[in-house]
């Protein structure tokens, strides 16, 4: 019989419950343990997950039957929760950013190299069907050579979304705001679809909520892939309302984009809808997209399959973190950043 996978969650915020939701639906893993630093929200969500519950992560390492663990706590805690549980022998599975900047994903490298343990990043974006269509279809060179990538974003954040959880929007904690937090999946749609970047230029700034937080909340880029392409990419959180991500990849031979979610090619007066992304559940908000659950379990399965690779790794994390420093550092110097291999 094949051992269940035991599961820790560490941060019960917002994003734990869909951790906590594919861990319980996949009949190869059990939730073992949560970690809280709040006791009475730690507590009572234990009762109601039927679990244990630790005020303190340390504490939770030393349980020997506990083989994966779930980081979904603040930016700034990231490289310290994740370095102490892999060095516990434990596989961890992290929300994104998988740190503050890369010279603490260099820390996090360091570890790896001495341990058989895995390390799997929350990029789910990519798994969702327009994205496995995308990169299918790129691959397949359909339509042509790519010319551009484009990406625009536009959420809304209020006062009140950084005041309630104050670690937001500084740089100490969050590592920035915007880039590192909402736009980082579009940032990573963009090298995942064009094989890398090679440079990018770009300016960042703070306007309807600069009372609100210390780092940016509008930034715009432009940018050289891998693949011979323009970037061209904009994100505010400065929009009244969360619009869908819009993405339109131009071709040789005509154009796919994705609109309200979803996929489509244009051709002159033709337009063709080939793929839509499926509506995220209840415990999910829009602009998460709805593929949280595989993500987890495709680094489950790889756990267990020694030839499969099925996730997002370390160095496939740290593109999109040299993206957003990057960005960071072009609006300091008004120069081209060459992101580095």
């Amino acid at each position: 019989m094949m051992k269940t996978t035991q599961a820790a969650v560490v941060g019960c915020g917002a994003i734990h419950t869909l951790h906590v939701e594919a861990i319980q639906s996949n009949p190869a893993s059990h939730l073992r343990a949560i970690v809280d630093i709040d006791p009475v929200k730690g507590q009572a969500l234990a009762e109601r997950y039927g679990c244990q519950y630790y005020a303190d992560y340390r504490e939770m390492l030393c349980d020997s039957e506990i083989d994966v663990v779930h980081v979904c706590t603040p930016h700034a805690t990231h490289k310290a929760v994740i370095i102490a549980a892999l060095a516990a022998g434990k596989h961890v599975f992290s929300e994104k950013p998988v740190a503050l900047n890369p010279a603490e994903i260099q820390e996090i490298k360091n570890t790896l190299a001495n341990t058989t343990a895995q390390l799997g990043v929350c990029y789910q974006n990519r798994l969702n069907p327009s994205s496995q269509k995308i990169k299918a279809l790129l691959e397949n060179h359909r339509y042509g050579k790519v010319l551009s990538i484009k990406a625009v974003l536009t959420w809304s954040r209020t006062h009140d979304y950084y005041t309630q959880s104050p670690w937001r929007g500084n740089w100490a904690s969050e590592g920035g705001s915007l880039l590192i937090n909402q736009a980082i999946h579009s940032l990573d749609l963009m090298q995942w679809f064009a094989g890398g970047v090679k440079s990018i230029k770009g300016v960042v700034d703070s306007s309807f909520l600069s009372h609100a937080t210390e780092a940016e909340d509008t930034a715009m880029a432009n940018m050289e892939l891998a693949n011979g392409a323009r970037g061209i990419f904009y994100a505010t959180n400065c929009n009244t309302t969360d619009s869908p991500l819009l993405l339109e990849i131009h071709c040789e031979n005509g154009l796919l984009q994705l609109h309200h979610n979803s996929l489509w090619f244009i051709s002159g007066e033709d337009k063709e809808l080939l793929i839509s992304d499926e509506a995220p559940g209840a415990a999910q908000k829009c602009y998460w997209g709805s593929s949280h659950q595989q993500a987890i379990n495709n680094f489950y399965y790889s756990l267990t399959n020694a030839n499969t690779h099925n996730y997002v790794d370390i160095h496939q994390a740290e593109i999109s973190l040299r993206m957003v420093e990057a960005i960071y550092q072009s609006s300091i110097t008004r120069n081209w950043i060459e992101i580095s291999e």
